[in-house]
């Protein structure tokens, strides 16, 4: 009876332990992995149209229209001027959102994802070449054809432009498309956002100064994680628990421009950032679903 006694007891020890570790069940079916390919084609076929109709409106106006319009908005009177010339700026940055568009238009088509790396990186070298140029070439500098929106700073150095291009190429070549994508859509829109709230109702509302030198406001800052968030939320629509990662790329965007990490343009640090940051967040989304791990969306 003793003996017997002992074998439960070893059996009992020996039992296994019962997994508590929680792995997410998918209940259902439209819990996709990743947006579907005519989704993202329709969602910056349409973007990007968007974008055409507000810039050709916006250039229609005059200049006093505009500032009238800033005025009715409650722009102060200091910044209406500032604020005018900030928006010609980054109207034509709405231009960089053919790029996820051409890129998403390719690939749909048929065109392979190698193909699409090489055509950005000669792009991204034939566009730095020409503002090397246009920086130590008086004759190009004379008669570059978008000298009238550069900055003071951008005289005599590259100008965003070609930190955008090599970001953009950056994010292509490293991240799979939909990340790439969406990170760029973090430079364009999230940044033109902080830059046009900033300049308009900056330290209105926080008198905080924040940033390198105290040069950004809370408002912009503000602005910029609430786009980032919208966008990735509407791009990454039909994927389950969106939310955690968007989060994260949006908050690591936005950190970005703000500080400037490495003393690198933030036109090349955002959208290499953030891809990184959604990257994880959808890695550990889907952490329970190998299968589903963004890792494998370059398939």
């Amino acid at each position: 009876a003793i003996s017997s006694r002992r074998h439960v007891q070893i059996q009992r020890f020996q039992r296994p332990m019962p997994n508590t570790t929680y792995c997410k069940e998918w209940a259902t079916e439209e819990a996709l992995p990743l947006p579907s390919q005519p989704f993202l084609t329709a969602y910056m076929t349409v973007l990007a149209l968007a974008a055409l109709v507000l810039g050709v409106t916006i250039r229609s106006l005059r200049p006093q229209a505009i500032r009238q319009l800033l005025k009715d908005a409650g722009v102060a009177m200091h910044k209406v001027k500032s604020t005018a010339t900030e928006i010609e700026r980054k109207i034509f940055h709405l231009c960089g959102l053919l790029v996820p568009l051409t890129y998403q238009l390719l690939l749909t088509h048929g065109v392979s994802r190698g193909f699409c790396v090489t055509l950005c990186w000669l792009i991204t070298v034939v566009g730095v070449c020409c503002d090397y140029l246009r920086v130590h070439v008086p004759f190009v500098r004379d008669h570059w054809p978008l000298k009238s929106i550069l900055r003071e700073k951008e005289a005599n150095q590259l100008c965003g432009g070609s930190y955008f291009s090599l970001g953009c190429t950056l994010a292509i070549q490293v991240f799979a498309p939909v990340i790439a994508m969406t990170s760029i859509l973090f430079l364009v829109m999230g940044d033109m956002t902080a830059a046009l709230i900033g300049r308009s109702f900056g330290q209105s509302v926080c008198s905080m100064k924040i940033g390198p030198g105290g040069k950004k406001s809370v408002e912009g800052s503000a602005a910029m994680f609430l786009t980032c968030f919208v966008f990735g939320c509407t791009i990454f629509s039909p994927v389950h628990l969106r939310e955690y990662a968007v989060v994260i790329g949006a908050l690591v965007a936005t950190l970005t421009e703000l500080y400037e990490p490495f003393g690198i343009n933030d036109n090349v640090t955002i959208p290499l950032l953030s891809g990184v940051a959604l990257t994880f967040g959808f890695a550990r989304t889907y952490s329970c679903e190998p299968a589903r791990s963004p890792l494998l969306w370059y398939l």
